[in-house]
């Protein structure tokens, strides 16, 4: 084996033909086909792993990935016979688990592969004609079972398994949709088609019985169970604002970054046929992937639709877009995104879904930017970079820069960067590109198109070109080793120009069949040439000869090249040898072993040589050249090898070929002889840039400089005034707080007072109890061998009592705690409505606050602490309030108990002397307990009646507030009216003004329709002055025909004249001849005369003609002069109407703002009126009957409480849009309000 290898780095490229192409390995890493590798692409990180193709393979039909993603299954045909190898993804590198290629039936190709669930079982889709489905236990090489799944050549698209059953498999194709079932060894259909058969061309698994199918008509269907549910046709819609997106997408200059990069143009026949397809209102549905909330579907040319299922039905709805963006580089940019979408899969987290189009490109999205783009759709972006989509006919590197250059039949030229593995620059052309050579220096290129042969600059945005020569067809051209000479094929003839003035030096002659190849020798003093004639030849550019041939006319060469030494020439062709030749005579042929050579690149060392196959596989082998089969076979292209080249530092080799794919490989020998050359300079990163790009640019970065001063400026005086603003708002809510915190303060001392004042009358009325207990115990001692009869009825007395006593006491403890707690629930309730109506104005006024200013969000702020202070206050005193109840209720019960313990001991007593006692004290026992009944009862009415006086005196305290409140409130609605007419005096006069502004439109509309009417006489009269000198041209032309004719007359003449004077001597003839002359010529004389004359007439016509001329320039000028005046004077007119419509718009929305408020006011003062006359009809009633409204008073009081804040805070609440009127320019009302804490001090000092 050789010990030159060669390693796969990175391949730019896909392969779109292979069935099922795009899938997940993870999150990050996903596979798919290129050339004859499967590629791992890490999409953060943006490695690449390869997994080779099988030996001898002649490119894969199809991928499938397990379920648990450890086993990827590739379809393949290795030497014309139908293979399928499976691998173990989990392994480093991926490693062969099997390979299923001796089969007992017939079978030319899979097309179709899936795993089962569990993954131990695979089945696969065989093509036309015999169309079997295979069912196997692939571990084990078993089939299980074999069905044929057409009977009538239909093509077949996709299989899969039931996701949650090993024995149910789906099949899909024209005319065809079935299903199968493996049961006792074989598989059995297990659905029935009815209706009309459609192009079925993709389907998905979305549950375990239901399937969703689509058809090339736009039509999608949902199976359950094998029986059709739902169906819907998708309808092909334009795509909104593309000539929009087209526009912005011109403005964008770089070609480097790709915001909206878009696939290569499509060849004329593809142009011609989805043309057709996008007039069909059906568009197809040619992929299908489902997801956890629905599925996603292709829905015709660079669309793909999300569905999500309906909750209430049994159906999906179309919930999401998503397109192909446009390209601002193709050369027909409205038709780049009308690709048809291959395939598509999402990443295992649903978060990124990825498609794959027929014209070999990949995008991706990310799920969540669906969601956020609602009401345009979304926009797919590039996996990686725009791939070719067609064969790549040429390849070049240069020295000064790790750039490659390609083209392709896809009309682009692209430059990649092999060691960023990146896209630098790409563009397309009108027509299609054959052959690209890269200067040097990497700041030129020369590209052969089907027109002509350009030669371009490499800018660091674009591809320019700055000359053109006539070859047209190109197929070959090279730059020189030192880029001072350039080489172009043009047939059979070779052109040699010097890269600085651009001048052909010399043309190379001598093929007589077409020229393949071409190579410069190190010092390029020599050309090395090679064609289908069969020659090979080698010039010397100096003299311009060839110096050496060497003619073999059985063999059509493909490419040649040269040793360093310039010694040894290497050329391949179709006699399925490599030949080394020197001296014009071949040294050693090294056989192909059955393939055909389609190119050939010797390392800058010597000691490399690499060939490319038309099999797509690339043979690294050592020099001098082997006799035998030692060599390194590698697989790398899915097609024939058409373009090979090494790097000058001999580190990576280049290929190309017809499957449109790109592969650098990295080159090293195992001996390690001259491959590992350290470079003494870098690679260089100068780019080129025009001089007007320059201007441009720092024009441009001028124009952002004044207009961030500019913004600068504005930011800060807006930041002072609104630092100035903020200021005044603090100050007054500084203000504001104090005064509050000091009434809240005085407040607070009120009630600790009021608490010292219970404490001393509760301590009062616990000793007084105490005195009077212990009093009654001494009498009861002392009484006690009176009472010792009665005491038992006594005790049971008592006992029935007591218990009656706490059955009240516990009926009334729950009553308290239930009006307690329907208080507290209907406070709550009251402050969240309240709340929510807060949320509610809230919501709104940052609805305002983004269209307008958000000058209102500090006061808003404070407007939300102020109610969750107030809030936090209510609850605080309820909650007081609350536990001054549990504790009375707790010390109601402690005494209880202290009674219950008294009982039992006097229980005690009476026991051991009810048998001397029973008889004697019963009467004395009854009479005194009745009277000290009637004590207890006369306390509690005295009691009663005590508490109903102080509640009524709360409540005539309260009324009298409330009409002290009631008389502010007047107050402020007298100033409120005085307002209200202040901001309609100020609103007639804006009326006024937008009146006169109305009537000034009008009038620069009507003189705009003057200047109209002007334009349309001026080009009136241009027209009148084009068809006069269109007249004079005519005339012109008469006249010069004229003088022609005269001419030919004059020299009619001369050679008549000249024959007579040949008889000079013979008088006779002589005069014969002259009165022939006279008889043929005299009418001509006269006319010669009139044409003499007519010379003053033609001096007069140009005379006239050169006025006319100088009339019609000078009225263009002014056409010109006044087109700009006109053209200003509209522009001016149309920004007075903006700035009109602007204040308008102002207005409007002022003269709405006074509306409401008028309308809140008016509100407001209705609601105060009501409530009191309310009072006033309520405070008869209450002084007639104490007793029964006592209650009724407690709820009238917290209503009115509720009323009253009700009212505080509507009032803030127009003292704050007060201030904001205040706030706004031109709104400047007399007077302030007062504020409510300066109202009440005003009161508290009059009272």
């Amino acid at each position: 084996m050789s010990t030159v290898v060669a390693q796969a780095q990175h391949i730019f490229g896909l392969c779109a033909r292979v069935a099922n192409n795009l899938c997940f390995f993870d999150e990050q890493i996903i596979i798919f086909p290129c050339g004859n590798h499967c590629v791992k692409y890490n999409v953060d990180q943006k490695w690449q792993k390869f997994i080779p193709g099988s030996e001898k393979s002649q490119g894969m039909l199809a991928l499938a990935i397990s379920p648990n993603r450890r086993y990827l299954a590739i379809s393949e045909t290795v030497q014309d016979r139908a293979a399928i190898t499976i691998y173990e993804l989990s392994s480093v590198p991926c490693r062969k688990r099997k390979v299923l290629s001796n089969f007992d039936f017939v079978v030319q190709k899979f097309v179709s592969l899936a795993f089962s669930p569990d993954s131990k079982y695979l089945v696969a889709q065989t093509g036309a004609p015999e169309s079997n489905l295979i069912y196997w236990m692939w571990e084990k090489q078993k089939v299980m079972a074999i069905v044929r799944t057409d009977t009538q050549n239909n093509p077949i698209y996709q299989v899969s398994f039931n996701p949650q059953d090993n024995t149910q498999i789906c099949v899909t194709g024209n005319g065809i949709f079935k299903l199968f079932r493996y049961a006792e060894g074989a598989l059995k259909q297990t659905n029935f088609q009815r209706g009309e058969p459609q192009n079925y061309l993709a389907h998905a698994w979305i549950s375990e019985d239901r399937i969703i199918v689509g058809t090339d008509m736009g039509k999608l269907f949902l199976f359950e169970s094998g029986d059709q549910r739902w169906e819907t046709s998708i309808v092909c819609k334009e795509a909104i604002s593309e000539t929009k997106q087209l526009e912005v997408m011109q403005e964008s200059e770089s070609l480097i970054e790709f915001p909206a990069p878009s696939s290569p143009d499509m060849s004329s026949e593809q142009l011609f046929v989805e043309k057709s397809e996008s007039q069909n209102l059906m568009p197809k549905v040619s992929a299908i992937a489902a997801y956890s909330k629905g599925f996603a579907c292709s829905a015709g040319l660079g669309r793909v639709l999300l569905y999500e299922k309906m909750e209430e039905k049994d159906a999906y709805r179309e919930s999401r877009e998503i397109r192909i963006p446009l390209d601002q580089h193709s050369n027909d940019p409205s038709q780049s995104d009308k690709q048809e979408i291959l395939c598509m899969c999402f990443s295992p987290s649903e978060e990124t879904l990825i498609v794959s189009t027929n014209k070999n490109q990949l995008y991706s999205i990310t799920m969540s930017l669906t969601e956020i783009s609602k009401g345009e759709p979304a926009q797919f972006e590039f996996l990686m970079y725009p791939l070719h989509s067609a064969p790549i006919t040429g390849l070049a590197a240069c020295i000064r820069k790790p750039l490659i250059a390609t083209c392709s039949l896809d009309r682009s030229v692209r430059i990649w960067n092999y060691e960023t593995n990146n896209l630098e620059l790409y563009k397309e052309y009108q027509e299609e590109a054959y052959t690209v050579s890269l200067h040097p220096s990497g700041h030129f290129t020369v590209v052969g198109f089907a027109d002509k042969l350009r030669i371009m600059n490499l800018l660091i945005n674009d591809i320019r070109s700055f000359k053109e020569f006539p070859i047209r067809g190109c197929r070959e051209c090279a730059f020189s080793n030192g880029g001072h000479l350039f080489a172009a094929v043009n047939g059979n003839v070779i052109h040699i120009y010097t890269s600085t003035s651009l001048e052909n030096i010399a043309n190379l002659k001598g093929h007589t069949g077409k020229i393949r190849s071409i190579a410069w020798n190190l010092d390029d003093s020599k050309l090395i040439s090679c064609g289908t004639d069969g020659a090979v030849y080698e010039w010397n550019l100096s003299s311009g000869k060839r110096e050496t041939e060497c003619v073999l006319k059985s063999c059509s060469y493909n490419c040649v090249g040269i040793s360093p030494d310039s010694k040894i020439i290497f050329a391949v062709g179709s006699d399925q040898t490599l030949k080394e030749i020197a001296d014009s005579s071949v040294l050693r042929e090294v056989s192909a072993f059955d393939v055909i050579y389609t190119a050939v690149v010797i390392s800058h060392s010597g000691r490399m040589v690499f060939v490319g196959t038309s099999m797509g596989t690339i043979r690294s082998m050592k020099y001098p050249l082997p006799l035998h089969k030692e060599f390194n076979e590698y697989q790398a292209h899915a097609g024939p090898v058409t373009k090979m080249t090494i790097t000058f530092d001999d580190q990576f080799l280049l290929t190309s070929a017809e499957d449109g794919c790109l592969i650098t490989w990295k080159v090293y020998d195992k001996d390690g002889r001259g491959v590992k050359r350290e470079r003494e300079v870098g690679f260089a990163e100068e780019v080129l840039v025009t001089k007007t790009d320059m201007e441009e640019k720092a024009q441009i970065m001028l124009e952002l400089k004044t207009r961030v001063e500019e913004l600068k400026m504005e930011n800060e005086y807006q930041l002072r005034l609104k630092d100035m603003n903020y200021t005044e708002k603090i100050k007054e809510l500084t203000d504001k707080f104090i005064q509050e915190m000091e009434s809240l303060k005085t407040k607070n001392q009120v009630l600790r007072t009021e608490k010292e004042k219970q404490e001393v009358t509760h301590n009062n009325y616990v000793e007084d109890l105490l005195e009077k207990q212990s009093r009654e115990l001494q009498d009861i001692e002392c009484c006690n061998n009176q009472k010792l009869l009665l005491e038992y009825e006594k005790y049971q007395e008592l006992q029935l009592k007591s218990q009656r006593m706490q059955e009240e006491y516990e009926k009334q403890l729950r009553d308290n705690e239930e009006t307690k707690s329907q208080a507290l629930e209907e406070l709550t309730e009251y402050y969240e409505a309240k709340l929510h109506e807060k949320a509610s104005l809230l919501e709104e006024a940052q609805d305002d606050a983004r269209q307008q200013l958000r000058e209102f969000e500090e006061t808003k702020k404070q407007i939300e602490e102020d109610e969750d202070r107030e809030i936090q206050d209510i609850k605080t005193k309820y909650e007081k309030k609350l536990r001054d109840e549990k504790e009375a209720n707790l010390r109601l019960k402690g005494e209880t108990g202290i009674m219950r313990k008294k009982f039992s001991s006097l229980q005690k007593e009476i026991e051991e002397r009810s048998t001397d006692i029973e008889a004697l004290k019963g009467e004395q026992v009854k009479l005194q307990g009745v009277i000290k009944a009637l004590e207890k009862d006369i306390q509690g009415l005295k009691r009663e009646i005590q508490e109903r006086d102080e509640t009524i005196q709360d409540k005539e305290r309260r009324i009298y507030d409330l009409k002290k409140k009631n008389q502010e409130l007047e107050k402020f609605k007298f100033v409120l009216d005085y307002k209200i007419k202040e901001l309609k005096k100020q609103i007639e006069p804006r009326e006024n003004e937008i009146k006169a502004m109305k009537e000034q439109i009008q009038e620069m509309e009507a003189e705009l329709e003057r200047f109209h009417k002007q334009n349309t006489q001026l080009e009136l009269n241009i027209t009148e002055l084009w068809q006069k000198l269109r007249a004079t041209d005519q005339e012109m032309r008469r006249e010069r025909q004229k003088e022609r004719d005269m001419e030919a007359l004059v020299k009619r003449f001369k050679i008549d004249l000249h024959n007579c004077v040949g008889y000079i001597q013979e008088p006779r003839q002589l005069k014969e001849k002259i009165r022939a002359l006279f008889d043929k010529y005299v009418q001509q004389a006269d006319m010669v005369e009139i044409v003499g004359v007519d010379t003053d007439l033609q001096q007069e016509y140009v005379r006239q003609r050169e006025h006319l001329e100088r009339n019609l320039a000078t009225l263009k000028k002014k056409v010109l002069k006044e087109n700009e005046l006109h053209r200003s004077d509209n522009v001016r007119i149309m920004q007075e109407n903006v700035s009109l419509i602007k204040e308008i718009n102002e207005l409007r929305r002022e003269l709405k703002i006074t509306r409401t408020q008028v309308h809140d006011l008016e509100s407001a003062l209705r609601l105060t009126k009501k409530l009191r006359h309310s009072d006033v009809s309520e405070a008869a009633p209450t002084l007639e009957k104490p007793t029964t409204v006592g209650i009724v008073r407690l709820n009238e009081e917290e209503e009115t409480e509720r009323i009253i804040e009700m009212q505080r805070l509507e009032i803030r609440r127009l003292r704050d849009h007060i201030q904001e009127q205040e706030q706004i320019p031109g709104l400047h009302p007399p007077g302030r309000l007062p504020s409510l804490e300066s109202d009440r001090a005003l009161e508290n000092t009059s009272n």
